[in-house]
């Protein structure tokens, strides 16, 4: 028993993929590929900015940081621990620096509770203060 029907429309459409293939390679054009149900993913979102931080306020922020980080050679409660004097470091440096004690990306116990009441301004407001005094 022959099956003339599906041979012949498997005939057809060989020759349709051919004719296809063959108007793509003179430079026509072809119908576009069928739409997918997948939706188009979202435009990228520029992360929020920083705050521009205020010396002004910093400074009355910075109060209690001036206890352990203003003396020289003073060493807080770990005998082994020196305290560094962050006077004059980059905004950067130290807004990066609370922010990592903050997330507990750093350890310290009295740095990440000091930390963890700072909002993001009051981070950007200290590290505008800091940066600018002299080291």
């Amino acid at each position: 028993m022959t099956r003339p029907l599906p041979i012949a429309a498997s005939l057809v459409l060989a020759a349709l993929s051919f004719a296809a293939f063959a108007q793509t390679e003179a430079g026509t054009e072809t119908a576009p590929p069928p739409a997918t149900s997948e939706p188009a993913p979202a435009p990228a979102t520029a992360p929020p900015a920083a705050p521009t931080g205020s010396a002004e306020r910093g400074k009355q922020l910075a109060f209690t940081c001036q206890g352990c980080h203003g003396v020289t050679g003073y060493k807080n409660a770990y005998p082994n621990f020196h305290v560094p004097r962050i006077g004059g470091q980059s905004a950067t440096y130290l807004a990066n620096a609370l922010t990592e004690y903050q997330k507990g990306a750093r350890k310290h116990p009295t740095m990440q509770a000091q930390a963890m009441s700072f909002s993001e301004q009051d981070i950007a407001d200290i590290a505008a203060y800091l940066s600018e005094l002299k080291p």
